[in-house]
């Protein structure tokens, strides 16, 4: 049987999964309602987190398809999933067009050397232009150096809501019969010689109770069998021995298991616990290692720190620096894009690829029982030539045209400098470019800018020179002085002040962050302070308390809204904001001592 791999690449929400949905169910190895997005954090934010393998059977081919991530953040998962595959499915909307994780991913490919195949979605959208689409994804293709042979794509348009593809735009169809030839016609076959040593690479990493650790891999030559005894090799030359003793190929959605795979499938391996991502498998000793799998490095930092707050230990199962090392240690594992320092003690320094990257880890932990506190992200910085070197990004925004003013401003004060912009009909896409500390908490900021109405998505574009201080924070921290329960009677005296992170009856303790000031200054609080009561009547004394409803913090806000001397608390069942001296007296010496 002949076997194509396929990966599907596309930008944030242009309709990747909801293809590859409709193909597994249009096969039959997918029931309705039964989707590739099976994270419970996938399902809550609609979009994909970690890459993901399915396969079909069609005309007595294997298709293994991988369902990758459009988010920038997680670029490495992307990366390494295309060294792994023969073509690429570049899924792009028919209204939107090429966006910024369209052109990472799609150099990526190019690269390479991949021949991708286009596919432009949503063609039902009301504001759909495909041919305008096509047009701008050639321009693509060639301003990203593709070759004649990449530049020669074929098109399918498709409808992934409705599981249908069509060739021309006036064909008539029914299903997606017309993706799956463009497949079979354009893909090469993944087969090669059996008759040579099995040399494998694993491309994903995963964990199972019972056969510990599991490395998804393509066979790229020679067929593996169970039992076999293997080499693994790193780029480096350095070798270990081991032995296979389950694998598994996909079949839908589902593992398989299998006795032996021939070159070209993709299969998952266990028995070899200490394997990783970009080393080769091997039968035979003499086998020559795979080029190893590069990935970019990150751009983001902060300090992981044990909770040390007067609430620490109360909600949390996992509370130690043993048990935090434990669990980013089993992260590094198969979370390929992340760095960890351990070296300075109880803190670790981790490392990642944007501020949604560190979110998710620090959501799945929390969510696993783990408790702990972070600093302010800061970006990394690279020395070159004696120059200080700083992450930018390019920053594509598309909003209705009366907010254009309001972000232009915004992203000009944070060093962003406005490279194009182009108007469709009352809508303007408006592109910047800048470094990536002036981005760090401006998210927030472009959802009330916009009303909601607006769309924003970056992408890493390099190291350039440093461009100089950033002023961000136009408001200051409203700390509480005391400990105790907050009270709607001080919070309604306090929210005239500033916006408020907490509700009524909410534990607070001294030195907690429980809201901002418009003032831009920082103020201590009382906000367990109850209303004086006497014994004289007047009617006009009991006033309605009418409370704001406040701007509850989850992990993400918390990370946009922290000052420099300001821990974010992470608990099971709360996110807190704290300063990191809680006495006034602690602040007035940290201070005198910068």
């Amino acid at each position: 049987m002949e076997i194509r791999n396929i990966a599907i690449i596309a930008h944030v929400d242009h309709g990747k999964t909801t293809l590859t949905d409709a193909l597994l169910r249009q096969m039959g190895v997918a029931e309705e309602g039964v989707s590739m997005d099976s994270n419970a954090l996938e399902l809550e934010r609609g979009i994909t987190i970690y890459s993901k393998n399915a396969a079909v059977y069609y005309n007595d081919t294997k298709i293994n398809i991988v369902d990758t991530p459009g988010h920038a953040d997680f670029g490495s998962e992307v990366e390494r999933v295309l060294r792994s595959i023969d073509s690429v499915l570049l899924v792009v909307d028919a209204q939107e067009g090429p966006m910024p994780q369209t052109r990472f991913v799609l150099k990526k490919s190019l690269e390479l050397g991949i021949k991708p195949i286009v596919v432009i979605n949503k063609i039902d959208k009301p504001a759909a232009d495909p041919a305008r689409t096509e047009e701008q994804v050639l321009e693509l293709f060639l301003e990203l150096g593709a070759s004649d042979a990449q530049a020669d794509f074929p098109v399918v348009y498709s409808i992934g809501k409705q599981g249908i593809a069509k060739r021309k735009l006036d064909d008539d169809s029914t299903d997606l019969t017309p993706l799956l030839d463009t497949i079979l016609a354009h893909v090469p076959s993944s087969s090669s010689d059996a008759n040579v040593p099995a040399r494998l690479q694993p491309f994903n990493l995963g964990y199972d109770n019972f056969l510990g650790r599991l490395a998804v891999a393509r066979v790229y030559e020679g067929v593996l069998k169970m039992g076999d005894p293997v080499f693994v090799k790193k780029p480096t030359g350095e070798m270990r021995g081991g032995k296979i003793t389950k694998m598994f190929t996909f079949k839908g959605l589902k593992k398989a298991e299998a006795q032996e795979v021939t070159s070209g499938d993709i299969v998952m391996i266990a028995g070899l616990p200490d394997i990783f991502i970009g080393e080769t498998i091997t039968t035979s000793i003499d086998a020559e290692p795979l080029p190893a799998i590069a990935i970019d490095e990150p751009t983001i930092t902060l300090n992981f720190i044990v909770n040390n707050s007067p609430f620490a230990g109360r909600e949390g199962k996992y509370v130690t620096s043993r048990q935090l090392r434990e669990r980013l240690e089993r992260e590094l594992e198969v979370n390929v894009g992340l760095k960890v320092d351990f070296d300075s003690g109880d803190v670790s320094h981790v490392s990642g690829r944007g501020e949604l990257h560190i979110a998710i880890l620090l959501e799945n932990m929390r969510r696993e029982g783990y408790e702990m506190q972070v600093s302010q992200p800061r970006v990394i910085f690279h020395e070159a030539d004696g120059k200080k070197l700083e992450p930018y990004e390019e920053v594509v925004v598309d909003t209705p045209a009366t907010y254009q003013g309001a972000i232009i401003e915004r992203l000009g004060t944070r060093k962003f400098v406005m490279k194009d912009l182009k108007v469709h009909e009352n809508q303007v896409r408006l592109i910047f470019e800048g470094p990536t500390r002036g981005l760090l908490g401006y998210r927030n900021q472009f959802v009330l800018d916009t009303k909601g109405e607006g769309i924003i998505s970056s992408r890493v574009v390099g190291f350039r020179p440093f461009a100089g201080e950033i002023k961000k924070r136009q408001v200051g921290s409203m700390i509480s002085m005391a400990s105790g329960k907050a009270l709607g009677y001080s919070l309604w005296n306090l929210q005239d002040r500033g916006v408020l992170y907490i509700p009524a009856a909410t534990e607070v303790y001294e030195g907690m962050v429980i809201g901002n000031t418009s003032k831009g200054e920082e103020m201590s609080v009382n906000p367990t302070k109850n209303k004086n009561l006497t014994n004289v009547r007047s009617s006009g004394t009991d006033e309605a308390l009418t409370l704001i409803p406040p701007f509850q913090l989850t992990i993400e806000r918390g990370l946009e809204v922290m000052a420099e001397d300001e821990y974010l608390e992470i608990t099971p069942v709360s996110v807190r904001l704290r300063k990191q001296q809680l006495t006034d007296i602690d602040r007035s010496r940290a201070r005198r001592k910068e």
